[in-house]
């Protein structure tokens, strides 16, 4: 621990993926709540172009206003972690650090990190990218580590893992940019046997960017170009008719006992949107109004119940570890059960749907912060 009483967190957020305003909402909502009785806080951020910088603690100047979201903005200095210590200094440069002839002119001591919270959503921070990083400076952090924030990042390969585990992932085709650009007759034949509507997404982006709902075949060129705008890899889903159901799982402290669906996952959540709209990044930031975020969601106590239990084997069959949000459809008519995407950062404002869920269990949003950090502390460090 540090030379203080309360451990030191170090809040990363920010970041270079196209969710880097979300990540900038998500911190301003915890650096709000966080107990800080005990914890002792430094806010990191890091702008799109990949700089980490130290900034103010004030959340106001991280939330969304007026529908638009903020951004980290870098001046003269840059921070960085020590490999192997955990460390952090802060350098000063005598002009802009991106000109080849600046110079460092001073080097600050920002001391010791106890844990870190990567609030980052989407590629170079949820993928395990920066979980590497903070592996290799053998720093404790809060979340999923390196192979599971890779592949629970990646559509494509999420359901390749949850499918051979058994699990409903629904149909669905993926698309390289090699094939889109070598074969793309033979890719359109594969997408149209999905059927429509079908869903083009970047296979590693969230918050719903860069989504199109395809109703023919006509429009598939159009959707892939506009989720290759974000990622190379595009995934194509078939359109499922169901309940946008939610379900917020928490890992709980290292021990030999496997928790039960009870203990490691809260009461379900469920949204609505407008009839004949999907859930997109307007209808979830621009103009939330017309979304209807239920918790606990309304479902037969048997569906609840196999929900949670799914949302638990799929958590552990990504080897997830601290926290993720669940996303199912439910068909009421059928009973099908079907898992959408599973998100190891989900949004993490005191109004997203995982705190919610989290609440209606009794856990409100200082104690949800501080078990997470908690469980990342007893975490061993290294393979594990």
């Amino acid at each position: 621990m540090t030379d203080t009483i309360r451990p030191r967190v170090l809040i990363v957020f920010g970041g270079r993926s196209s969710e880097h305003v979300i990540s900038c909402a998500t911190a301003a909502g915890i650096l709000r709540a966080i107990d800080r009785t005990r914890w002792d806080v430094l806010p990191l951020g890091i702008t799109e172009d990949g700089e980490w910088v130290r900034v103010d603690d004030d959340p106001t100047l991280f939330e969304f206003r007026d529908g638009h979201g903020q951004h980290i903005h870098a001046g003269s200095t840059r921070v960085a972690l020590t490999p192997g210590a955990g460390s952090l200094v802060e350098l000063t440069y005598d002009r802009d650090p991106a000109d080849s002839q600046a110079r460092v002119v001073s080097v600050g001591d920002l001391g010791r990190v106890d844990v870190v919270l990567p609030l980052l959503h989407g590629p170079y921070g949820e993928d395990g990218t920066i979980q590497g990083l903070f592996e290799m400076a053998n720093v404790a952090y809060v979340g999923c580590g390196v192979t599971s924030s890779a592949i629970s990042m990646d559509k494509h390969l999420t359901k390749t893992v949850l499918a051979s585990a058994g699990i409903n992932v629904g149909r669905w085709e993926l698309v390289t940019r090699r094939q889109w650009e070598t074969e793309a007759d033979r890719v359109l034949l594969r997408l149209e046997s999905l059927g429509f509507p079908v869903f083009v997404k970047p296979c590693r982006a969230g918050s719903s960017i860069g989504i199109t709902k395809v109703d023919s075949a006509e429009e598939l060129p159009t959707a892939i170009k506009e989720a290759q705008n974000h990622d190379p890899r595009v995934i194509v889903e078939a359109g499922i008719v169901g309940r946008e159901i939610e379900c917020g799982v928490l890992a709980g402290r290292p021990g030999n006992e496997r928790p039960t669906w009870r203990e490691a996952t809260a009461p379900l959540g469920e949204i609505t949107v407008p009839e004949g709209e999907f859930y997109d990044y307007e209808l979830k930031y621009v103009d939330a109004e017309a979304v209807g975020l239920l918790c606990p969601a309304n479902l037969p106590a048997e569906a609840e119940e196999r929900i949670r239990r799914l949302a638990l084997e799929a958590f552990e069959a990504l080897e997830c570890e601290g926290l993720a949000r669940v996303d199912f459809f439910y068909n009421d008519e059928s009973g099908d059960v079907i898992i959408n995407e599973v998100n190891t950062m989900p949004g993490f404002t005191p109004i997203s749907m995982y705190p919610q869920m989290w609440a209606v269990a009794g856990v409100d949003y200082p104690t949800l912060l501080s078990e997470l950090l908690d469980e990342a502390l007893a975490r061993p460090k290294g393979l594990r």
